[in-house]
């Protein structure tokens, strides 16, 4: 699970079989505040009434497994793309090919195409390394520039990242390591960071939230959860690792045997527009939308900037190999005492 959220239904909670065709159920996966500036401005301009119910997304994944006889939901908006992938591969999710994907960058047409068009990208967000400038200045420590340099001997005690069996932040991490040094070296690499690691959080925002409140001086996350804390006026800044990195793909899902399934069509569709984009930003979230018109806020992530590897987000959202390698992690890394 990525993030942190409400556990909240908003509206009426979801409706029952016999529902009005103005309504649809949604399920999001973003920050509460992102979920309910769409819901607001969605039944305000529309006059369609949402039914929104906020869940991280392994706790979304999970309760579309539930409902797989009997679905309640009609859309999963948002949260890390690999559940996305997993609900596709297992029949959770419906084929719909939008006529908008052509607007779309390349990445978000990518993971429409690898799902079999059952789910697409609507933002991305790099994974680089957070850090306290005020403790980094403090404990004498060097900037990180690199992965290389997170093994340092100085950095002891002094890093957090999150637990990759419940968050998509470190399975990314996982990923984007194998990907980018090989299994077994990258097993080596997770195996030496360990003993840098003061804690490994349950969510994927829990390590930046710790650098900005001076707890501990650096952490693994996605760079785009830094400008929101830095408006709060904690000493916070980001660099993304020399040897290359990877990115989340958040995702958006119509489910299969959706009660509403012509309102959630259109409510996939406007979730897809510039307009609809931007509330990312309104909301102060800064991943970059996946509309190549939409207006892209100074805070996003530059990916231009960024040495970004060619992430393999099929074979890595794919339930077995991501069950594979937690499971390697957890035997390998977490059962060896820091």
């Amino acid at each position: 699970m990525r993030k942190n959220f409400l556990p909240v239904v908003l509206a009426a909670g979801f409706i029952s079989a016999t529902a009005s065709a103005q309504q649809v159920n949604v399920i999001c996966s973003v920050q509460a505040d992102w979920c309910n500036l769409i819901a607001t401005t969605y039944a305000r301009t529309t006059g369609v009434k949402i039914n929104l119910a906020l869940k991280g997304s392994g706790e979304a994944l999970a309760q579309l497994i539930a409902e797989k006889e009997n679905p309640k939901t009609d859309v999963w908006f948002g949260g890390t793309g690999d559940p996305h992938l997993q609900a596709a591969e297992q029949g959770l999710t419906t084929e719909y090919k939008s006529p908008t994907l052509a607007q779309l960058y390349p990445w978000a047409q990518q993971q429409a195409e690898q799902s079999g068009y059952r789910t697409v990208g609507i933002y991305s967000g790099p994974l680089g390394f957070a850090y306290n400038t005020e403790l980094i200045a403090k404990k004498k420590l060097p900037v990180p520039k690199s992965w290389a340099d997170l093994l340092k001997p100085e950095y002891k005690g002094d890093i957090q990242v999150a637990n990759p069996a419940s968050s998509g932040t470190a399975y990314t991490m996982i990923a984007t390591l194998v990907q980018l040094m090989g299994e077994d070296k990258a097993f080596d690499y997770l195996k030496g960071l360990h003993k840098n690691v003061s804690q490994y959080t349950r969510s994927g925002t829990g390590p930046i939230k710790a650098v900005a409140r001076g707890e501990t001086a650096v952490s693994i996350s996605f760079i785009h959860d830094a400008p929101q804390e830095k408006m709060q006026g904690f000493p916070v800044e980001t660099v993304t690792p020399a040897e290359g990195t990877g990115a989340e793909i958040g995702s958006m899902s119509i489910v299969k045997g959706a009660r509403n399934l012509e309102q959630a069509k259109k409510f996939y569709e406007w979730a897809l527009t510039p307009g609809a984009q931007a509330f990312g930003a309104a909301a102060k979230q800064y991943q970059l939308p996946s509309n190549k018109a939409t207006v892209v806020d100074p805070n996003v992530p530059d990916f231009k900037k960024i040495k970004m590897i060619n992430y393999d987000y099929k074979k890595y959202g794919a339930s077995a190999e991501r069950r594979r390698l937690i499971a390697r992690w957890e035997k390998e890394v977490n059962s060896i005492p820091r």
